[in-house]
């Protein structure tokens, strides 16, 4: 082989390596939006052709007309209504038509009905759309401090799909041979970003009630007894949530002082109630579900597929771009039937 031509393959090989590089990077220009203090750096990069494709992605379904309040309840015409008994026949019709669309937009009612016998049980789904419902009522009842005012649907996860696109389940990790991960890490995971970090921070955050706060309260820490194993953990559960909303360390972060909560933004408080909502979600509501469940809707170790911050967010800093869906399907902002009495009874 000639110097030519091996000048030749070399120039080629540099440009198919850089050509590799560009690729996974945004073209610019981008656009910044300052967020918090200046000369902190703390900025939102934003990146006009992504964004274009994000609002497209995030647009909910047109409503239907709102149903009138009057006339007979559902749980008195139909039977076995365990839920949304106190709606009006028009009002349970016209969700009962919206959940199917937002979930099931191809199998229709028989997704989850029997379709010659509405009031029988026997179809697995229609007990988890109970529970589905009820988390959903809860979460817009009583966890205002995370999901304000818009609140959630069944759309805000599902987006058409019967499973959502973003669920978890406890990874055991790859089969490998003992010692050559043993700290759980450096391996490629969409779950941290494809970062050199603890594959799974989720069982042990969003599952498990295990201390995330790694950050020493003064500038020289002594008698600090967290390790730099634990604090892998919490940077791979941050770099979930900085890929999950799509955006970076400071729309939480002071990155003057990351401990210091009051030169945080509210986002951080926000977030803050969000870890433990999606706790109690995955705890008290799916959880619930595992022995009705397939094998086919749980992960490896039997536990069932569970939500995390992507599930609603899908890579929006809001939900669906901050489209409050909860107004028009104002059933679903309060606990009923069953679950109501539950809440009562605990209290």
């Amino acid at each position: 082989m000639t110097a030519l031509n091996r000048n030749s393959q070399l120039g080629l090989i540099v440009l198919t390596m850089t050509a590799l590089l560009l690729s996974a990077c945004e073209l610019p220009p981008q656009e910044t939006v300052q967020r918090g203090f200046r000369g902190l750096g703390m900025e939102a990069v934003i990146s006009p052709n992504r964004l274009e494709d994000m609002v497209a992605a995030n647009i909910p379904p047109e409503a239907p007309p709102m149903a009138p309040d009057g006339g007979p309840k559902a749980s008195d015409i139909y039977q076995n209504v365990q839920i949304l008994g106190d709606l009006s026949i028009g009002q349970f019709t016209r969700l009962m038509a919206a959940i199917t669309t937002w979930i099931a937009p191809k199998e229709g009612c028989g997704y989850c009905h029997n379709l010659q016998n509405f009031a029988d049980d026997s179809v697995y789904t229609k007990g988890v759309s109970r529970v589905m419902i009820a988390m959903t009522q809860r979460a817009n009842e009583d966890w205002k401090a995370h999901v304000g005012d818009t609140g959630v649907t069944c759309y805000t996860c599902h987006r058409g799909n019967a499973i959502p696109a973003a669920v978890w389940a406890t990874d055991p990790g790859p089969m490998q041979v003992k010692g050559i991960a043993p700290t759980q890490q450096n391996i490629a995971s969409a779950t941290a970003a494809y970062a050199s970090l603890p594959y799974d921070p989720l069982t042990p955050f969003l599952l498990e009630d295990n201390n995330i706060r790694v950050i020493s309260e003064t500038a020289l820490p002594q008698g600090s007894r967290t390790s730099i194993k634990q604090t892998e953990w919490t940077y791979s559960l941050m770099m979930h949530f900085s890929d999950s909303l799509g955006v970076n360390c400071t729309h939480c972060h002071n990155s003057r002082s990351f401990f210091a909560w009051d030169q945080s933004p509210p986002e951080r408080t926000k977030a803050w109630h969000a870890i433990r909502q999606v706790r109690e979600m995955n705890n008290v509501f799916i959880d619930s579900t595992v022995d009705v469940l397939p094998d086919s809707r749980k992960g490896p170790l039997g536990d069932p597929l569970k939500v995390n911050c992507k599930t609603c967010h899908q890579g929006a800093y809001k939900p669906l771009y901050g489209a409050n869906m909860l107004a028009d399907y104002p059933s679903l902002s309060r606990l009923s039937g069953q679950a109501k009495q539950a809440k009562t009874s605990s209290q």
